[in-house]
């Protein structure tokens, strides 16, 4: 079997745009991956041509090998858009290999240890701006059987943050947690806005809510940074989003920065790569939850991997989404009790629609984070799409 082609398909998705990646060979059978990276599309869909030239004409199933070689051989290794290409290309080899011996990826990892995963849901606040409207779309999501609520309620903070700001960013979390009770788990993300004095001070004082984690509460440039929070907050930290390959990850687990790791299947390396974080992490007793507030490739590769790490916690996904993204892949997720079903399909089970990719092509899109626009994550109106 040999490579012919990889071609890119970059969708709009109102807030980013999914850039998807195939892999095309000579006996018929393709692979899909995912290497969707906000803000940052033209980059990536560059560094896939760099990653094509080296692939046409190799077998794709020689996954370790080309995965060492294309790292080793960028030379300028790392970072957000050479990783998020060779994540895309390396999980569409995955995906290859698993349909050309018609199995799942899980199984040629390992075999399933689970038949669900766990989610938490990320953008069920579409629209919210004061605490009371928070509060009501946290009681729909809750309604549909979610059990885990992520958001930001910080506004336009970055590195230190006011106290009528915070004072707001707190009756927001007070408000959700009134209104969802003790048992629903609520996630506090930071998005690695705050310097380590005020992200110890907002750890303190967001631990009358028992939040599950608070998370990348400082930028990701510094472990120490983190570890510094890390060390003194009353809360588990979470981090890892944007740290790329075991070797990214190294000082993270050396010094025991956080309680939960992060890594994105799109980023970080690929399926093989978020494996071997979830194993280093097993070891260490620290929780793998991976990022994932991505498309249906990233969130199919990501499956693949909860059913074959046994330390696996809880799956970020998307509460909402453009409506036509059924029409982009064939995914039908199976939900229920706040759990997501694990298929058994070929590969990743999923494949990509080109002509309806084609449709929806690329807009350019603004970071949110830090204009105070966040909530604007999905059309206000959308409905939860599983």
């Amino acid at each position: 079997m040999k490579v012919t082609d990889v071609k890119t398909f970059v969708v709009d998705c109102y807030r980013t745009n999914w850039v998807f990646v195939k892999v095309y060979t000579d006996e018929g059978i393709s692979g899909v991956g995912e290497g969707t990276l906000e803000y940052k599309e033209k980059a990536l869909t560059g560094a896939v041509e760099h990653i094509k030239s080296y692939l046409i004409g190799k077998d794709p199933r020689q996954i370790e090998k080309h995965y060492h070689d294309i790292y080793r051989d960028a030379y300028w290794r790392g970072g957000a858009v050479l990783t998020s290409a060779l994540s895309a290309v390396e999980t569409a080899m995955w995906d290859i290999l698993g349909k050309s011996l018609g199995v799942p990826v899980y199984q040629l990892l390992g075999g399933k240890v689970r038949e669900d995963c766990r989610i938490y849901v990320n953008g069920w606040f579409a629209g919210a701006k004061e605490p009371a409207e928070f509060a009501e779309k946290a009681k729909l999501a809750v309604s549909r059987g979610v059990t885990a609520l992520k958001w930001d309620p910080f506004g336009k903070a970055y590195l230190r943050i006011s106290n009528r700001e915070l004072d707001r960013a707190l009756e927001c979390v007070s408000a959700v947690r009134t209104a969802v009770g003790k048992e629903i788990d609520l996630l506090i993300e930071g998005h690695g806005r705050f310097d380590v004095p005020t992200g110890i001070e907002i750890a303190k004082k967001l631990e009358e809510f028992s939040p599950m984690w608070f998370e990348e509460p400082v930028p990701p440039d510094n472990l120490d940074a983190l570890k510094a929070v890390r060390d003194k907050s009353p809360v588990a930290i979470a981090a890892g989003e944007r740290l790329y390959t075991r070797y990214g990850y190294r000082e993270l687990f050396k010094n025991r920065c956080c309680d939960y790791i992060q890594p994105d299947v799109s980023h970080a390396g690929g399926i093989m790569e978020l494996k071997k974080l979830a194993a280093i992490a097993e070891t260490e007793y620290i929780a793998f939850a991976p990022h994932n507030p991505s498309g249906p490739v990233a969130n199919a590769a990501t499956l693949q991997l909860e059913a074959c790490c046994p330390n696996f916690c809880i799956l970020e996904i998307m509460a909402s989404d453009v409506d036509y993204r059924k029409e982009i892949t064939n995914e039908r997720l199976e939900y229920a009790d706040g759990k997501i079903k694990i298929g058994n399909g070929a590969g990743l089970g999923i494949e990509l629609n080109e002509e309806a990719c084609a449709e929806h092509p690329y807009k350019e899109h603004n970071l949110r984070h830090y204009s105070g626009a966040l909530t604007d994550i999905r059309p206000s109106k959308t409905e939860f799409y599983f």
